[in-house]
């Protein structure tokens, strides 16, 4: 029987913002050998700086969240990051399937090492889907900050350009991974790596419109 699911964080998209209520961003915990803990200041920066500048009203605790657990459901949007390798069991696939098709946003930012592991990964989640580039116009490039050219880059890693990749279910994108950006180093502590003040204010934009079409479907 598919699961009804009904999110429990109250959301209203008013003029003055994504109003987002006793909630807090998920992080997956995920199997496989790949640390998923990998950037612990960056969930918190990211929820600060949305309360800020999106008027949400986020917890800056982040909500760690095993994928094939029910808990995953009350979190409207979840971030994944990790440099190594990322496995599901059929139980796993099958529960983040659910939580996609019923309404979820996942987020996967590759932190150096995820890639070769994040294709197959989501093929057997979503067989029938494929990851597709996102054009600079689409609509998560324009929120509530405007990136006409894309991703930032915030990170060097194979001295490519980054890349902003969609899995699309009935239409509506359910996963955004980005590669060759490294979003995740960038919201964190500033000190932690070192980043410019301005890479920093950058990847917590990216961030933010990252937020902001995940709560909204690219409404805000």
């Amino acid at each position: 029987m598919v699961r009804k699911v009904i999110f429990i964080i109250l959301l209203v998209v008013a003029a003055g913002g994504l109003q987002a209520q006793n909630m807090k961003l998920g992080l997956l915990v995920y199997g496989g050998g790949g640390d998923w803990y990998a950037n612990p200041t960056a969930l918190k920066n990211l929820a600060a700086f949305c309360n800020k500048t999106l008027n949400t009203d986020f917890n800056p605790q982040e909500g760690q969240v095993a994928a094939g657990s029910p808990d995953i459901f009350n979190y409207p949007f979840v971030h994944m990051t990790g440099h190594g390798r990322w496995a599901v069991t059929d139980d796993e696939a099958r529960n983040l399937r659910t939580y996609l098709a019923a309404g979820g946003f996942l987020h996967i930012d590759d932190n150096y090492g995820l890639d070769e592991y994040v294709r197959p990964t989501l093929k057997r989640i979503f067989p029938d889907a494929e990851l597709v580039e996102l054009p600079y116009s689409h609509p998560i490039y324009h929120q509530a900050f405007n990136f006409p050219n894309g991703l930032p880059k915030v990170h060097e890693h194979d001295n490519k350009p980054p890349r902003g990749y969609g899995l699309f279910y009935q239409g509506k994108l359910v996963v955004y991974y980005t590669t060759e950006t490294d979003l995740g180093d960038g919201w964190e502590d500033i000190e932690v790596h070192n980043d410019s003040p301005d890479a920093h204010r950058k990847a917590l934009e990216m961030g933010a419109n990252i937020i902001q079409y995940a709560m909204t479907g690219g409404a805000g």
